[in-house]
């Protein structure tokens, strides 16, 4: 067992040394990271003995090398189409790659073949020199044949290895696949001991680095161009330079080492001729930011690069699956870093820091939160499902007859189900003729008022649906005269026990005009001398009234 160990670890070294640092321009390593990984080799997990190798080697990989790291297994349980690539191949790309495993989930299949074919095919080994290197604690289990593999990647390549490393593989598990590192001309190496692995590390590739001093001075060069600061900006390490949406905040360095005045503010791709003296340069695209401090020599030329370590991300809000972009959508993104997180409406296109992005969308009254990691360098193009079901909400008088317009219009939705003390709690309101809500699937009671008129109607909502809420409210308008008053009354004609009346509604005018409930009613009028005078009236459903009390 230690024997094979230390043939893990020196072969690692082998890769990390040679096959990374000189036999390749670009290496994809792909972690197996299916279920089986929580197995323990003395005691602990083989998935934290990758993680911490991983982490180990990387740190010797010389920077200029672009390595891309690819997973399968790490999403979904019985899928044989679990295969990402998490980090492209670029340069400076190990905290992504260590970053990456350390957050991956252990519980998927293991298809193997076919995680080999997309590296190759990422890697464009049909036009380039492509190595890949599988890391795997498990045979193929998705019907793929890697010997076949093998052979047809060494045929159609250009100059393609594929190594492969058997963490924890018997050796007859492990003829199954070495063969495709045979046919491809590359290793198989055969690990089944953490202590030899770890000894051989330390020895030669896992020496802690130096810690990094600070960053160096730009280095000047002689004055050839009409411009003796020009800067560029990148999202990752290795990436384009960023010239469009980004900007420039040049401030003068105070004596402390902090900022002083604002020079000046410029945008995109940007030269300039600063006076000699000592400056903050901050480079901003979106919401990432990075600042360098610069001391400006007359007769030299500056080209510092900032690097942002910021990612893209695009969100479409959307309240169901396949429904339009609600541009009214307001998209909170909690970014690493930020106490009062930003909103946008609509479709929102942002640069971010790198890290987990805390995305809150709302779409009327639904909400969904969502969390999504944005590695540096890297764009994700996402839908955000809310969950909601549109509703519009009309009054009639009658069912069938007239629109209630007007002022005295309102709607009021509640939970349809009762609290304990019989009440319901409150969930959006809207006043006036076609009223829109957008509702998470529930049921619901919708209030519904024109002036005296108040009904209830109960509906409920699905994701995705509309509906046209057409509440018949079973009323008339009633039109009240009575010259020379300084009050008018409308009671209901049916006395309760104690002889009273109940006052539906009142206006101190000499007219009164509202909705009312169909039935019958007593209209009073008051004078300043507090002299009354009474009349009766029957408002009908979908009818006008006028009633003159003299």
């Amino acid at each position: 067992m230690a024997i094979l160990a230390r043939s893990f670890a020196a072969a690692i070294l082998l890769l990390s040394t040679t096959t990374f640092g000189f036999a390749a321009n670009k290496v994809i390593i792909i972690l197996d990271a299916s279920g089986s990984m929580w197995a323990q080799i003395d005691g602990k997990p083989k998935l934290e003995i990758a993680r911490e190798s991983l982490r180990t080697v990387l740190q010797s990989v010389p920077a200029a090398d672009e390595i891309g790291f690819m997973a399968y297994g790490h999403r979904e349980k019985g899928s044989c189409d679990d295969i990402q690539l998490i980090v492209p191949p670029q340069a400076g790309s190990a905290s992504a790659i260590s970053a990456a495993a350390d957050s991956m989930k252990f519980l998927g299949k293991t298809p193997l073949t076919a995680a080999v074919k997309q590296a190759a095919e990422a890697l464009r080994y049909t036009e380039d020199k492509a190595t890949v290197v599988l890391i795997t604690d498990g045979l193929e289990t998705c019907g793929g044949d890697p010997c076949a593999l093998g052979k047809e990647l060494e045929a159609s390549g250009v100059d393609f290895t594929a190594d492969v490393v058997g963490f924890g593989l018997t050796a007859d598990e492990g003829k199954q696949i070495a063969c495709l590192a045979d046919n491809t001309g590359g290793k198989y190496i055969q690990a089944s001991d953490e202590k030899a692995l770890q000894e051989a590390l330390v020895e030669t590739v896992a020496a802690p680095a130096p810690a990094p001093g600070p960053a160096p001075a730009p280095a000047p060069e002689p004055a050839k161009s009409e411009f003796n600061f020009m800067p560029t900006v990148v999202l990752a390490e290795g990436g384009d330079p960023v010239t469009d949406g980004n900007a420039w905040e040049i401030y003068k360095a105070k004596s402390d080492g902090t900022r002083g005045d604002n020079i000046t503010t410029e945008y995109g791709d940007y030269k300039a001729n600063l006076e000699p003296g000592d400056y903050i340069i901050v480079a901003r695209d979106g919401e990432a930011k990075v600042e360098q401090k610069i001391k400006i020599e007359a007769g030299q030329v500056y080209k510092p690069l900032f690097t942002l370590n910021a990612g893209t991300l695009i969100l479409h809000p959307r309240p169901s699956q396949g429904a339009d972009v609600v541009s009214g959508a307001a998209v909170v993104i909690a970014y690493p870093g930020v106490g009062n997180p930003p909103t946008y409406y609509g479709d929102a296109k942002v640069v971010l820091p790198a890290g987990d992005e805390k995305v809150t969308v709302t779409i009327g009254q639904g909400v969904v939160t969502e969390t999504i990691p944005l590695a540096a360098g890297r764009v994700i193009d996402k839908d955000i499902i809310v969950g909601v079901g549109h509703v519009l909400a009309n009054a009639y008088y009658a069912a069938g007859g007239d629109k209630a317009d007007g002022s005295g219009i309102g709607f009021k939705v509640l939970k349809a189900k009762k609290k304990i003390d019989g009440t319901r709690d409150e969930v959006t309101y809207a006043y006036g003729p076609d009223s829109k809500f957008d509702l998470p699937p529930d049921d619901y009671v919708l209030i519904a008022t024109v002036d005296l008129a108040v009904v209830e109607q109960p509906f409920s909502v699905k994701v995705g649906e509309f509906q046209d809420l057409k509440v018949a409210m079973d009323a008339g308008v009633l039109a009240v005269t009575a010259p020379g008053t300084s009050k008018i009354e409308i009671f209901e004609t049916k006395k309760d026990i104690n002889g009273n009346r109940k006052s539906i509604g009142y206006a101190y005018d000499e007219k009164y005009q509202a909705a009312i409930a169909a039935g019958d009613y007593a209209v009073v009028s008051e004078k300043s001398d507090n002299s009354k005078k009474e009349g009766t009236v029957t408002v009908k459903a979908g009818e006008r009234v006028e009633l003159t009390v003299p």
